[in-house]
């Protein structure tokens, strides 16, 4: 991939720095923690104060190369995936968890051929039963007769994607069905300072470095949980929490130790993003791989419950970053944080395998495609093993069809190598000759921020600039589909609206080939 040049403009608007080929590599600084991406906002600040604010945060370099992932899977499998349930409860027999055609491989392949480039495992679901032998349950593979009770899903699972060049990441569910039933779960214990790891009897463990932090009982176990996948299975790129409490009394919830198990992450496994409760990635919202319309990376948050990150507005706002945004959540908000959005959805109806349900259709991908990655976020799309252990094989011809339909929908960038110019807020491209475009792909660098708060594509058709599309938001990917092809030679970004300069990393034209 190559960079025409770097173009230096001043101006309130400016776009002050452009590659038109596409989004180059960039090497992660030193260190992985930037200290702007995160910035204090007090019940005192103006509007400006809150706009100037928040052009000055700046992502993480986890966060960039998360984001520059597009496309992640998830894999829902465990004994739910046995009993039809979508939700266990815990006191499953583990003899129900029977793969035996189970074929990690296959998953690899499928997933790398749908074009993705990390999975995450549900190494633990709200069930409470773990897809590896643990010292801290009995509610896991090891209580199987499956494979003489010596199978490891995960190992297998970590071993295949990494094998097949895809990065791993692991859902341990906050909520444990099982540990409530043994009375670990909410037991309403204090948190007291524990040793992590937590030898048990037998343990052949020799830590290299043990931690000492705040827990309850069951924040305990889920600590000592996180030590073993994070230290036995080689590197961890994501780990993901929801906020789930299980199907308890309401009178009985678990207060999670956040700031412990972020602690522990942050320490065993520095490189990995922690979603979707924590400070890395948000959920965007909904279940159906949708962002909004303008999907803001900057976003108001307020620090709760131990140290979690939680919005500040609701977490299914329609505007979650603009100015107006900024200033409704300032009674609530504590920072103005960078915490791109993570679109998940399942490929069929459930988040668990079930005969009877089929895929969507590749034009129902290719549209959420287009309302994830094409509106500043990462989309993760889960594909459920079956009951054999594979991925169904009507799934994997689903996904390589997604992919398909992607690379035909942005084939060639007509961009590349053109002639660019600019001046204070516009970015020109010249393609040399009269090229039908009907897809326009935007990227501003991330690395100074999210800046872009609308602009328009015009192309020169008959002798005068005609504006042919137009939007709010840019970020880390923009992509916009043209109600109809349209000629033209040359091509202008004109920005309308901005927070601070603007810097420009790509500036995509194409035609569909659909």
């Amino acid at each position: 991939m190559t960079v025409s040049r770097r173009l230096f403009v001043t101006g309130a608007t400016a776009v002050t720095a452009l590659a038109v080929t596409g989004i180059p590599a960039v090497a992660a600084p030193a260190e992985a923690e930037d200290p702007r991406y995160r910035i204090p906002v007090s019940p005192d600040d103006t509007e400006a104060d809150l706009v100037r604010k928040a052009s000055q945060v700046r992502p993480t370099a986890r966060q960039i190369a998360w984001q520059r992932l597009e496309r992640t899977a998830f894999l829902h499998f465990g004994v739910n995936t046995f009993t039809g349930l979508e939700w266990g409860t815990g006191d499953e027999d583990p003899d129900v968890f029977q793969p035996t055609g189970l074929d990690t491989d296959q998953w690899a392949g499928a997933l790398r051929d749908g074009g993705f480039q990390l999975a995450i495992l549900t190494v633990k679901h709200h069930d409470g039963f773990v897809l590896h032998p643990s010292r801290y349950t009995d509610h896991t593979v090891a209580s199987s007769s499956w494979r003489n009770g010596r199978g490891d899903v995960l190992r297998s699972f970590a071993d295949s994607m990494r094998r097949h060049g895809l990065k791993v990441g692991v859902y341990i569910s906050p909520a444990d069905e099982n540990q409530y039933l043994h009375g670990v779960y909410a037991n309403g214990s204090a948190r007291t300072t524990r040793t992590i790891p937590t030898l048990v009897e037998g343990d052949d463990r020799t830590p290299q470095e043990s931690y000492s932090l705040p827990a309850t009982d069951y924040g305990a176990h889920m600590l000592n949980h996180l030590y073993e996948v994070l230290t036995e299975y080689g590197p961890i790129d994501e780990v993901w929490f929801d906020g789930a409490q299980g199907r308890i009394p309401p009178d009985k919830v678990e207060k999670y130790d956040w700031d412990s198990w972020y602690t522990l992450v942050r320490s065993l496994t520095p490189d990995a993003v922690i979603a979707v409760s924590g400070p890395d990635v948000r959920w965007v919202g909904n279940e159906g791989g949708l962002a909004r319309e303008d999907e803001w990376s900057v976003v108001p948050v307020q620090e709760k419950d131990y140290g979690r990150t939680d919005y500040a507005l609701a977490y299914d706002a329609p505007d979650m970053g603009s100015r107006d945004a900024l200033v409704a959540a300032l009674p609530t908000a504590d920072h103005l944080q960078w915490w791109p959005a993570e679109c998940d959805v399942s490929i069929r109806d459930g988040w668990f395998y079930h005969a009877d349900q089929q895929p969507k259709s590749v034009a129902q991908l290719t549209d959420i495609y287009f309302r994830s990655v094409g509106r500043n976020s990462v989309l993760l799309l889960n594909i459920p093993p079956d009951t054999d252990g594979l991925l169904p094989a009507a799934d994997v011809v689903r996904l390589r069809e997604f992919r398909e339909r992607v690379d035909q929908e942005l084939p060639e960038d007509l961009a590349r190598g053109a002639r660019v110019t600019a001046s204070p807020g516009r970015v020109t491209v010249d393609l040399g000759k009269e090229r039908e475009v009907d897809r326009v792909r935007l990227a501003e660098d991330t690395r100074h921020g999210q800046q872009v708060e609308s602009f328009v594509v015009e192309a020169h058709v008959a002798g005068s600039w005609t504006e042919v599309t137009g939007a709010g938001t840019v970020g880390a990917s923009r992509i916009l589909l043209l109600a109809a092809p349209v000629r033209a030679r040359r091509w202008r970004l004109r920005v309308t609206g901005a927070r601070s300069a603007v810097r420009i990393m790509e500036f995509g034209l194409y035609r569909s080939r659909v």
